[in-house]
């Protein structure tokens, strides 16, 4: 079964705002937070960055994110934004 895209404004600011060392095409649903290195700091600055940058508020579900999630389980936290 083919993995959902990632959205653009994710890759974007996984490659572009926090410290991760990936190109954007190695990126997929299922590459781990873990896997580039982000810890709960750089989960926080994701947060951040994302609700600066595109003006949205993250449901409460971000906070459940760990360096275990998927960047896939972020986009799904992502389309509940408001």
């Amino acid at each position: 079964m083919e993995q959902p895209a990632l959205p653009e404004p994710l890759i974007v600011l996984v490659t572009n705002h926090l410290d991760v060392k990936v190109a954007p095409g190695d990126l997929s649903a299922t590459t781990t937070l873990e896997s580039l290195g982000m810890d709960s700091l750089s989960l926080m600055e994701l947060t951040v960055a994302a609700e600066q940058e595109y003006g949205i508020i993250l449901p409460e579900e971000a906070a459940d994110l760990d360096a275990s999630c998927t960047l896939g389980d972020v986009a799904q936290v992502f389309r509940h934004a408001s």
